[in-house]
C-alpha cells in the first residue's frame, strides 16, 4: 500500500475511533507498513497489533479508545485439510484466495504443513472464503473455521544460551537476533518488537524469565532463565527459539 494512502487511512481511523468511541481496525499490514504506522502515531495514542496468533508476520492495527485495554480483532482463522501426499505451497493458497477477488490486505499469514494449512482472514470475507473454495490448484480441500494447536510451523523449538550485559530490551534483542545494538534499537523504535504479545518501542524496557519476544522478520523467542552470571559478570540468558 502506498505510504501516503496508508497514513491517510490511519488518520481516518483515528477520527472514527474518537467520534464513535469504539476500536477501529486496518490490515493485514506488512512489517514495513507497521513500521510506517508506528512512526506516524503520536505519543499516548492507543493502538494494538495482532495477526491472529502471537508471532504473526502480517498484522491488523487496532486504534483504541481510552476505555479499551484489549480489543477483539475482526480476524477469523480458517483451516484447510487435504491429503498429506499432496504438495501445496504458500503461493498456491494465496493464488486461490486472490482469485476470489478479495483484497490482499484481508488475508494474513498462511501456515502450511503436510495435509493441513491455516490462514487468517478478515471476518468480513471469512464466510465468502469458506463457501467458495473447494480446491487449491487441483487438490481438493475441506475448510473449517478455527484451528487446533500447535499451528503449522509453530511448534518446534531450539534451546539456546547467550550472555548479555544487561536485560534491557535492545541488549537482549541484539543477542537473540545476532545483530548490533544500534540495529536492535531501530527495530524496537520502529515497532518490530513485541513482548508478551504487546508492541514495545522503548529500548530501555526490561525483560525477565518467561518473557516471549517476537522480532518481526527475525523470529520468536521464549526466555526461560536469566538469573545466572558468567565468570566475567555477564548475565547468562537461556531461551527457546521457535524454528
Amino acid at each position: 500500500m502506498n505510504n501516503n494512502l496508508l497514513l491517510a487511512r490511519i488518520d481516518d481511523l483515528k477520527q472514527q475511533c474518537e467520534k464513535t468511541n469504539t476500536p477501529k481496525f486496518l490490515g493485514f499490514l506488512t512489517a514495513d507498513e507497521v513500521s510506517v504506522v508506528v512512526k506516524h502515531l503520536k505519543p499516548g495514542e492507543r493502538y494494538q497489533l495482532f495477526g491472529g496468533y502471537e508471532d504473526a508476520e502480517r498484522v491488523v492495527v487496532g486504534i483504541l479508545p481510552d476505555w479499551c485495554d484489549e480489543a477483539s480483532f475482526p480476524i477469523m482463522p480458517i483451516t484447510f485439510i487435504y491429503r498429506e501426499c499432496d504438495t501445496l505451497t504458500h503461493r498456491d493458497f494465496l493464488g486461490a484466495l486472490m482469485a476470489l477477488g478479495i483484497n490482499r490486505e484481508t488475508v494474513g499469514d498462511i501456515l502450511i504443513e503436510p495435509g493441513r494449512a491455516v490462514t487468517f482472514v478478515s471476518c468480513d470475507v471469512a464466510k465468502f472464503v469458506l463457501t467458495q473454495i473447494e480446491k487449491i490448484g487441483n487438490v481438493g480441500v475441506a475448510l473449517t473455521e478455527g484451528f487446533s494447536n500447535p499451528l503449522p510451523q509453530c511448534g518446534k523449538k531450539q534451546t539456546c544460551t547467550v550472555t548479555v550485559a544487561s536485560l534491557r530490551l535492545d541488549c537482549v534483542v541484539s543477542a537473540l537476533c545476532n545483530i548490533s545494538r544500534k540495529e536492535a534499537a531501530r527495530k524496537i523504535v520502529d515497532g518490530f518488537v513485541s513482548v508478551n504479545s504487546v508492541s514495545v518501542n522503548k529500548i530501555t524496557s526490561l525483560i525477565n524469565a518467561q518473557s516471549k519476544i517476537v522480532v518481526r522478520q527475525k523470529g520468536k523467542f521464549q526466555i526461560t532463565a536469566c538469573d545466572d552470571y558468567s565468570k566475567k559478570g555477564r548475565i547468562i540468558l537461556k531461551y527457546d527459539k521457535y524454528v
